[in-house]
């Protein structure tokens, strides 16, 4: 296996998404995420399923999944509310250098795709609930809440897909099968980007020292999953 922690997959997907559309990344997602789970069983993910970007099936289960890029920049947020007052007084060049960052495989996830009842993916929810608004560390915070039988805004979705999270065993198992370990603490607490009150507030930054502090931090960790996934190149 060799991935490229550089490559970025905006570079690879003509005018798609890069989640749908970046060979590159369906190939590294495929290597990356097929291994062993944490109960020692073999998880094989295949890209040649008809209408599925990866897929597995065996006495484990049957699992859809997508690629989902989840370091939120807000650089090319529409809104509402639009934080384009706060990304102009950054250079564009910072601007772009956080794109390219978030678009390596650092920045990126996969989770289960198939709808259930026809209510949102959660690809889908953690970008449209409001008290998420497409931050993966407030995604993995709830997570962690789900692993722990605890209320979150996103406990109804996450719950619609416990079979999957169910294969790490724990939120430990979750955290080192996926090598999010940069964004956890020694005792499995998250560490978050932003103040953090309970998801009471608005997740999204108010002014530009706060914005460039959850930019600091995204682009931190992302580099840190970035060389865990480096020493995995043989």
């Amino acid at each position: 296996m060799t991935i490229d922690i550089a490559f970025d997959f905006r570079t690879d997907c003509g005018d798609g998404d890069p989640d749908k559309a970046s060979p590159t990344l369906r190939r590294y997602h495929r290597d990356l995420w097929s291994k062993p789970l944490p109960s020692g069983a073999q998880f094989d993910l295949s890209d040649t399923t008809p209408g599925a970007y990866l897929h597995h099936s065996s006495s484990l289960g049957e699992f859809t999944l997508s690629s989902d890029s989840v370091i939120a920049t807000f650089i090319n947020r529409i809104g509402p509310p639009s934080l384009r007052h706060l990304i102009e007084q950054l250079p564009e060049s910072e601007n772009e250098e956080f794109m390219t960052i978030a678009y390596t495989i650092g920045g990126m996830m996969v989770f289960p795709r198939n709808q259930i009842d026809g209510k949102g993916s959660i690809n889908q929810d953690r970008g449209f609930n409001q008290r998420i608004s497409d931050r993966f560390d407030l995604t993995l915070e709830c997570i962690r809440r789900h692993y722990s039988d605890v209320w979150s805004p996103l406990a109804d979705t996450l719950s619609r897909y416990a079979n999957f999270f169910a294969l790490f065993g724990d939120f430990r198992g979750y955290v080192n099968f996926f090598l999010l370990d940069d964004l956890v603490t020694n005792d499995f607490s998250v560490k978050l980007f932003m103040p953090f009150d309970d998801f009471r507030s608005s997740p999204l930054p108010e002014d530009v020292g706060t914005y460039k502090e959850y930019r600091r931090r995204s682009i931190a960790f992302t580099q840190a999953r970035n060389h865990r996934i480096e020493e995995l190149n043989v």
